[in-house]
Formats: C-alpha cells, sequence, structure tokens
C-alpha cells in the first residue's frame, strides 16, 4: 500500500508499505478513505518530539471502511461497517477507561516503559505517533490496523460527507474538551491563543457552550478572518499589544479563560527577548519547548480563572512565572484529548446541524501529494489552514 513515511526531520515520503494485518482477536483492518494532516504532525516533522525511527508511518486523523475483523470483535464491528478512528488507542478495561480518561489508557501503549522514562508518565497508544507512544503506524495511507478497535473506533452513519465527520478523530474533540474543560460561564471572557484548526474548533466550542465573548489571538490573517466568522473578537499580535487589548475588553480584570491552543512551537515577534531567550535554550538543548504562550496567560488570565491546555508540549520549559500563577489561585487543566468521551454526543451535534466541522478545510489533494503539503501547511502558504488526504 501507499503511506505517506517519516525518514528524518523535514523528510516526509510517500513510499510503498507493506499492508497491515490482523495481529490480535481485537484488531479491525480499515481501508481509509480520508485522513488530514494535523498540527501535531508538525512537531514530527519538525522532529521535536523524539523517538520517531524512518519508516514509521505517519498520520491521526482518520476514517474509513472495516474490511477485516479479528475474532475477538464479536460482531460488535463487522465488514463494510463506516468508522472514524480517534488518534488515542483505548483497551476500554483498566481503571482510567472506566472513569473516562481514555488519553492515559494503561493498557494500549506498548512501549510505556519507555515513555515512562522520557515522559515521566505513558499516555495510551497513539496512531502514527512517537515510539513513546506506542509507535504504532498512522492512518496517512490506503490501510490502517486498529487494536482494541471494538472500544476505539467511532461508528458513524451513511449519508454524511466525510468531511463532516473526519474531524471527529481528533481536532473537533480536542477543540471540545479544550472548551469543557475551561468551564465556560455565560459571563465569561474566553481568550483562545492560536487560530489553526483546533484553535478554530475551540472558538466554535467556545461560543456553543455559552461564552459572552470570545478572543482570538494570532497573526495570520486568514485565520483571523476564520474565527471572525464564527463571531470572536480578533487580535493580531504582530499588530497590537495581546496584554494591553485583553485588559481594553474585560476593563482591566483579564480574561476569566485562558485557552493554548499553539503549545510547544509558539511563534511571536523574532526580536522579543524571551523568544531569543527559548530559541537560544532550545540550540543548547537546555529546553526542549518554547513556553512564550503559557507565559502569557499567565500574566493576563483573571485572579481565581483557569488556563486550559489542549496544545501539545512534549519537555521541558523554562522561567515559567509559577509565582503569579499561585498568587493569582490559576487553575491549570490539561492533557491529550479524551476523544472517546466526546464522539457520540460531537456526533450529535453534526446530525443535528449544530456545527459543520468541514468548515476548517482549506485543501483536498491526493495522498501522494501529502510530502509537499505538510511545507504547505507547515509555511502557511496558499492559505493553508487544513488539509485532508484521499488514498
Amino acid at each position: 500500500m501507499r503511506a505517506l513515511v517519516w525518514h528524518g526531520k523535514e523528510d516526509i515520503r510517500c513510499d510503498t508499505v507493506t499492508d497491515p494485518e490482523i495481529e490480535d482477536g481485537r484488531d479491525v483492518i480499515v481501508k481509509v478513505t480520508s485522513c488530514a494532516i494535523c498540527g501535531s504532525d508538525l512537531h514530527l516533522f519538525h522532529n521535536f518530539i523524539p523517538a520517531m525511527l524512518p519508516g514509521d508511518v505517519l498520520g491521526h486523523e482518520t476514517m474509513g471502511e472495516v474490511v477485516e475483523t479479528g475474532r475477538g470483535v464479536k460482531g460488535k464491528l463487522k465488514k463494510g461497517d463506516r468508522v472514524v478512528v480517534p488518534f488515542t488507542i483505548v483497551c476500554g478495561e483498566c481503571d482510567q477507561c472506566k472513569r473516562g480518561y481514555f488519553s492515559v489508557c494503561q493498557k494500549s501503549n506498548r512501549k510505556k516503559h519507555l515513555a515512562d522514562k522520557v515522559f515521566g508518565h505513558a499516555t495510551a497508544g497513539l496512531f502514527g505517533y512517537s515510539h513513546l507512544t506506542g509507535g504504532y503506524p498512522g492512518g496517512q495511507a490506503e490501510y490502517l490496523r486498529v487494536p482494541f478497535a471494538d472500544t476505539t473506533v467511532q461508528k458513524v452513519p451513511e449519508g454524511i460527507p466525510d468531511e463532516k465527520l473526519l474531524f471527529l478523530s481528533d481536532i473537533f474533540p480536542t477543540g471540545w474538551q479544550a472548551a469543557v474543560q475551561a468551564d465556560i460561564q455565560p459571563t465569561d471572557t474566553v481568550a483562545i491563543w492560536g487560530c489553526g484548526p483546533v484553535g478554530q474548533m475551540t472558538i466554535r466550542s467556545a461560543i456553543l457552550l455559552g461564552a459572552e465573548q470570545v478572543v482570538a489571538i494570532d497573526n495570520i490573517p486568514e485565520r483571523l478572518e476564520m474565527a471572525e466568522a464564527a463571531g470572536a473578537i480578533t487580535i493580531n499580535f504582530d499588530e497590537e499589544s495581546v496584554v494591553e487589548r485583553l485588559n481594553e475588553l474585560t476593563e482591566g480584570e483579564g480574561p476569566e479563560k485562558c485557552i493554548d491552543c499553539i503549545g510547544m512551537e509558539s511563534h511571536v515577534t523574532p526580536t522579543m527577548p524571551d523568544t531569543v531567550y527559548d530559541r537560544a535554550k532550545q540550540i543548547l538543548l537546555a529546553e526542549s519547548d518554547r513556553p512564550h504562550v503559557l507565559r502569557e496567560m499567565i500574566y493576563v488570565c483573571r485572579p481565581g480563572g483557569l488556563i486550559s491546555i489542549p496544545g501539545v508540549y512534549g519537555g521541558l520549559v523554562d522561567k515559567i512565572p509559577m509565582g503569579a500563577a499561585m498568587n493569582k489561585g490559576l487553575t491549570f487543566r490539561m492533557g491529550q484529548t479524551h476523544v472517546q468521551r466526546w464522539t457520540a454526543d460531537l456526533l450529535r451535534r453534526i446530525e443535528e446541524e449544530q456545527i459543520d466541522p468541514s468548515f476548517v478545510i482549506t485543501h483536498e489533494v491526493p495522498l501522494d501529494q501529502g510530502p509537499e503539503m505538510y511545507r504547505t501547511f507547515r509555511d502557511k502558504q496558499d492559505s493553508c489552514i487544513k488539509v485532508v488526504l484521499n488514498p
């Protein structure tokens, strides 16, 4: 089959690789009908996430049709079922899964011992990502093996286009969880850093959850236009001070809720002192992630407020103003997305036309154009916000 394969930093190729096979009774094989490039994939593209190996198949936003099932699936899934494949692989049996904390499933990460040493604690197994998350082949491919399929995948109905359903695999539930864990109240100002795909879903989720005003922060005009179309107030950080504008919008109090949809690769004006500091620390291998957004959120968030972090962090950050966070009494909520907790409800919202997640798609191309689209997405060329690939 054809698949997008990692060969090293900024080296993604469309290769012919071995077709996946059933390895366990709870496996299914999915013929991929649609997949996508995620902002998290760029962390792999830039080689910021450790334990990638040449030949690893990428991709964790996938949907398609079941074409083969293992014996242990026992009728829960059958050939011909249309499914979305969440990026988190879950056993459904461990204590964490039973509590709904699917992204920290205790059984699905087959390389948990390695992740415990490097990350400090293992996530669930994830598709198409680092060997710290299990080293499972991903779904930017013609076929995908899904372990623990009976508890991992979400069956979806016919009659709804892939484009409306695909993002149930990651960015829609990620944006939704980011907003839900912010405990949004009707009087809240919610400030969202980053208007990429997850940021766009978070903006619409915060609006659906009834925030009084939603403020979207970025410096890419096309992203800000998309956020404004949803009803957000926008701040272009190249043109005005984020802190001053947020204080103006909140009468000097700061937003009650701040959400980081950027994570480890935050970009700010190159001459700003913290940017120079963070890049120097990265070069010296004394810091792995750039935490400018975390610092800014702590400084601007209203006392007693809440910081929600769906953006991916991979290692160490420096110069975090914990004294300010502590004395302000801020609450932090973060983590990989518990996708399976949200998919049924979000599918219902799509069916009821409360939201059409396909709004975020700007490019749809064949799978073999994936390597060049990684660069287009990374460089934000051609007004690129979200790329869908068709195997």
